[in-house]
């Protein structure tokens, strides 16, 4: 099979960089570490370039487009470090109205899992608890803001503030696919996962070839262009199967991509800190950013764990 972009793909991959180069570049990517509530201009940018109506029927206002497209954007969000419920507005964006334009931000919250987490609640307009887990009852709620219980949760990812949901009121369902939901998010999350660990791959390499030691770039030491290249197969295997199980949607897919795409976010964040040496541990470099990201969401929408024992379980059946 030929998993190469198409040139409307590539356009659209290339054009999504140059939005949020434009919008969305370090020093706002910085500023957003002090204040990472959702830019609201640039949610309306996102929505009236069809960001979130992605896929979305051409009938109903949307774009017609598909899965692996949604994958290219949300990888391109991910490289960027874009805070914001990105995932929940994809998904959501037939089911609350303004969501698709970006003019309503919602939130979606794992319910089967403890704690039950809300990613940054300060900035949402809506809430959408999803429960069920594999061979559990499935169901999905929608809330005001102001109708949900929670407080506030210690964030590993200084971009994504989060809150635990102490009570959601479960008395407005929503008509979802929940087990369709949970797959396409844990496939988001992994093309964002995918889209930083791109990202560190092109930062390490860059350091490398512009920091010097005894007089040569630190890329001419063989442990340097080793770990270099390391990163450089996590993310390109990560990428294959990312891209791969956009086309096929097989619940092995998904879960074998994501797996895949939250090892190498995390694993190429830590051995581009390692690159960087000493620099890479402050606090003015963006490396940690990476880190922090990965390992946020590699606990969301399927955990390491979780993720083995299901691949293991379809190898024995």
């Amino acid at each position: 099979m030929d998993f190469q972009l198409t040139d409307e793909q590539r356009a659209l991959k290339d054009g999504t960089r140059e939005l949020l180069a434009g919008r969305f570049g370090r020093d706002r990517l910085r500023a957003a570490v002090e204040d990472p509530a959702p830019d609201r201009a640039l949610w309306r940018e996102l929505g009236a370039a069809g960001f979130f109506a992605l896929r979305l029927p051409e009938k109903d206002g949307g774009v017609g487009l598909g899965l692996p497209e949604a994958v290219l954007v949300l990888e391109e969000a991910g490289r960027a470090l874009l805070p914001g419920p990105l995932v929940a507005c994809q998904l959501l964006a037939g089911v609350v109205d303004g969501v698709a334009t970006g003019e309503k931000i919602v939130g979606l919250c794992e319910g089967a899992r403890e704690p039950v987490l809300w990613e940054h609640p300060a900035g949402c307009d809506e809430l959408i608890l999803v429960e069920g887990a594999r061979g559990r009852t499935s169901g999905a709620y929608r809330s005001a803001p102001d109708r949900v219980s929670c407080a506030p949760f210690a964030s590993v990812d200084p971009l994504t503030p989060l809150a635990r949901v102490l009570d959601l009121p479960r008395t407005e369902p929503v008509a979802l696919d929940v087990p369709r939901l949970r797959r396409e998010a844990a496939l988001l999350t992994a093309a964002q996962q995918l889209g930083s660990a791109v990202r560190t791959v092109e930062m390490a390499a860059g350091h490398a070839r512009e920091r010097e030691q005894f007089g040569v770039p630190i890329g001419s030491f063989q442990a340097v262009k080793q770990l270099c290249a390391q990163m450089l197969v996590r993310a390109e295997i990560a990428r294959s199967a990312v891209y791969a199980a956009s086309i096929t949607e097989s619940v092995l897919d998904v879960t074998g991509a994501k797996l895949l795409a939250d090892e190498a976010a995390v694993r190429n964040a830590r051995d581009c800190l390692q690159v960087h040496g000493g620099m890479g541990f402050t606090w003015e470099a963006d490396v940690h950013l990476h880190l922090k990201r990965a390992w946020l969401y590699a606990e969301r929408w399927g955990t390491v764990g979780e993720a083995e024992e299901l691949l293991a379980a379809g190898l024995i059946a």
